[in-house]
C-alpha cells in the first residue's frame, strides 16, 4: 500500500484551512449577542428617579455626602454583531444600594435606603461605542445574587436590550435562578471581573447588540 508523503503544498493548504476555521470560530463568537434577561420589578419610572440621572451614581447633585459601599468604575463598549462600535446609544443601569434597597416604591424591605446613592443612571456611547459609570458594588437583595440591571436604547429611543451583570466568582451566583439559566459563555460575558487599576476598582464588560 502506497503512503503519500505530505508535500509543502499540502502542508500550506492545511495551515490555511486551520487558520480559516479559527477565524470563522472567532467570527461566530463575536456575532453572538449579549444574553437578554428579565427587567425585574424595580425598574424606576421617571417619577421615581432623582433629578440627577447622570453616570455617577455615587454622588447625588445637591447632597454633601457620597453613597456608602465600595465604589467601582463599570465601563465597556456597545458593539454591533460585526464588531463595529455603536455611537449615540443610551445605556441605563439601576441597582441596589449598599443595604440591598432599590430606588423604587415597590421595594418595602425594612433595611434603610441610602439616600446618598443615585440608584439609577445613564450614559451615551461615544464614537468608539464606549460608556462608563461610577457606582458601587451592588448590595444583596433577598433571593438573588448581587447584580446590576442594564438597558440599551438606539439613538431613536428604541429599546435594544435588557440584561443583568453579575459579579464573577460570587458564590451567590450558584443559587440565582436567572444566572443559572445562562450557558457558561453567556454568564462569562455578563460577569464583572473586578481589577485594581491603582485609581480604584474597575470592571469592563462589552455589550454585543
Amino acid at each position: 500500500m502506497r503512503t503519500d508523503k505530505p508535500t509543502r503544498r499540502n502542508i500550506f493548504a492545511g495551515m490555511i484551512a486551520a487558520l480559516g476555521g479559527l477565524v470563522l470560530n472567532r467570527a461566530a463568537h463575536a456575532a453572538r449577542p449579549t444574553a437578554k434577561a428579565a427587567e425585574g420589578p424595580f425598574y424606576p419610572t421617571r417619577s421615581m428617579r432623582r433629578a440627577d440621572i447622570d453616570n455617577d451614581l455615587v454622588r447625588v447633585a445637591g447632597l454633601v455626602r457620597d453613597a456608602g459601599g465600595q465604589v467601582i468604575t463599570l465601563r465597556g463598549r456597545i458593539l454591533g454583531r460585526d464588531g463595529a462600535p455603536l455611537p449615540g446609544h443610551r445605556i441605563e443601569i439601576w441597582q441596589t444600594d449598599m443595604n440591598g434597597r432599590y430606588l423604587h416604591s415597590g421595594d418595602r424591605q425594612p433595611a434603610p435606603r441610602d439616600d446618598g446613592f443615585q440608584g439609577f443612571g445613564h450614559d451615551i456611547t461615544g464614537d468608539d461605542g464606549g460608556w462608563r459609570f461610577r457606582t458601587i458594588r451592588p448590595g444583596k437583595y433577598p433571593g438573588r445574587a448581587e447584580h446590576i440591571h442594564v438597558k440599551v436604547f438606539d439613538p431613536a429611543g428604541a429599546e435594544l436590550l435588557t440584561t443583568q451583570f453579575y459579579e464573577a466568582g460570587n458564590p451567590n451566583n450558584a443559587g440565582d435562578f436567572l444566572f443559572q439559566r445562562m450557558s457558561d459563555d453567556q454568564a462569562r460575558e455578563v460577569s464583572m471581573n473586578y481589577t485594581d487599576t491603582g485609581d480604584g476598582t474597575e470592571a469592563v464588560i462589552n455589550i454585543m447588540i
